[in-house]
């Protein structure tokens, strides 16, 4: 298995400290948000350099492990012009300085027609999916040139909601450097996740061949409403998904999402056991 974790949901130290604490508890792997974890350092869009990047990249070799993603999670069709535009070139820096950091991935989902990310049905439109396609594509474009791969996550809280349309902007985009981030529970909602089991084998049907990190993460149902929670506690059906994944992705990069202390250990040992 290889197991990792976002590195932010550790709690908040100094570099040196954070990849021991990982190491420590036999991580394999992280996804680094670079603002969300290196909070003492000046991560802002221009900042980044080969020199920085070799740095963080030489700390996590030092303790084994890998930054398997860069995070750069932003509002990919953001209603003001001048926000979406800063989040895409503070992509674009993470794509340029990714092999330097000894990763090919950078992450974010699609965003959302508001402001602030939250479920709205406006999301499913025709035109924010449009917009996206149009982010994407320039963000690919720029991946292209530096052999690093785009990773998309799908989500119920943005434009790219459900399994069929991931497909439609994977075939939309036409490219390798486009792959996907599968988080199950983001596929999921109060009135849909008893069907867990086909809404996940539907993914890996369309677009199995594209998964290139898998989150991990669970839910509960609390005031009828959908909650996240940590791996292993709550109702999603780990053996069937961990079955599906160990036949189809031998080796994927499982990184557990949501999991913060004190059960971070706990979800490691029950992810091994599943597994």
């Amino acid at each position: 298995m290889n197991i990792g974790i976002r590195a932010h949901d550790i709690e908040n130290l100094p570099l040196e400290e954070l990849v021991q604490k990982i190491a420590g508890k036999g991580l394999s792997s992280v996804q680094l948000a670079l603002s969300k974890s290196l909070g003492n350092v000046n991560t802002e869009t221009g900042s980044l350099s080969p020199g920085f990047a070799q740095y963080v990249r030489s700390v996590f070799a030092k303790h084994h492990v890998q930054i398997a993603v860069l995070g750069c999670y932003f509002n990919m069709i953001h209603p003001d012009l001048e926000e979406r535009r800063k989040g895409m070139e503070r992509f674009k820096e993470h794509i340029r300085y990714a092999r330097e950091f000894g990763c090919s991935i950078v992450a974010t989902e699609t965003g959302n027609v508001n402001a602030e990310i939250f479920y709205t049905e406006e999301n499913f439109k025709e035109e924010p999916f449009l917009e996206v396609v149009e982010s994407v594509r320039e963000l690919v474009r720029e991946a292209e040139k530096f052999g690093v791969i785009v990773g998309i996550e799908a989500g119920i809280n943005h434009p790219v909601y459900s399994p069929k349309v991931m497909k439609r902007l994977l075939d939309s985009i036409n490219s390798n450097n486009l792959q996907v981030i599968l988080d199950p529970v983001n596929l999921l909602t109060i009135d849909t996740y008893q069907n867990q089991e086909e809404i996940f084998q539907e993914a890996m049907d369309l677009f199995g061949d594209r998964v290139v990190i898998l989150h991990a993460k669970d839910f509960i149902i609390e005031n009828n409403q959908l909650i996240p929670t940590a791996f292993g506690k709550g109702l999603l059906n780990y053996e069937y998904i961990l079955n599906v994944v160990k036949e189809k992705k031998p080796f994927i990069n499982i990184l557990l999402e949501e999991t913060k202390e004190p059960f971070i250990d706990e979800s490691i040992q029950f992810l091994k056991e599943k597994y």
